[in-house]
């Protein structure tokens, strides 16, 4: 067994990859909303990794972050699409799509994916500067 086994080197790594995944697939859901901008009674989807992300970690008050993610088990950190304001529609036809809101939320969650995926090639690189 190397000694990069035996240690926590990846547990930042294995989050930050949840979060790229997520990121992604909120893109996904962001450019069918947009799709469907136009098509009546449509409800706009949405992915909330954030908030799993957040009640995981709370699951471990008063410790460093460190040890949050050191205790943080990755499989409890699933998110999936899902409808949301399923019941508001400022529109008559039903739909719920605010094309200028889910423009800027694209921008933004493709800002946040590069920044994760910056952050991801950062660990590895630590990781070989380490291993050097």
């Amino acid at each position: 067994m190397s000694t990069l086994e035996n240690t926590n080197a990846f547990d930042y790594i294995n989050v930050l990859g949840k979060a790229a995944d997520a990121a992604w697939l909120r893109n996904d859901a962001l450019v069918h909303n947009i799709a469907n901008v136009n098509t009546p009674g449509y409800k706009r989807q949405d992915v909330d990794f954030e908030s799993v992300l957040k009640r995981e970690l709370h699951n471990s008050k008063y410790v460093s972050m460190d040890a949050k993610v050191d205790h943080l088990s990755t499989g409890r950190l699933q998110v999936g699409v899902h409808t949301d304001s399923a019941g508001y529609s400022y529109r008559l036809d039903g739909n719920n799509v605010d094309i200028d809101t889910e423009n800027a939320e694209l921008a933004s969650n493709q800002i946040r994916y590069n920044g994760l995926m910056d952050s991801i090639n950062r660990e590895f690189q630590n990781l070989q500067s380490v291993m050097k």
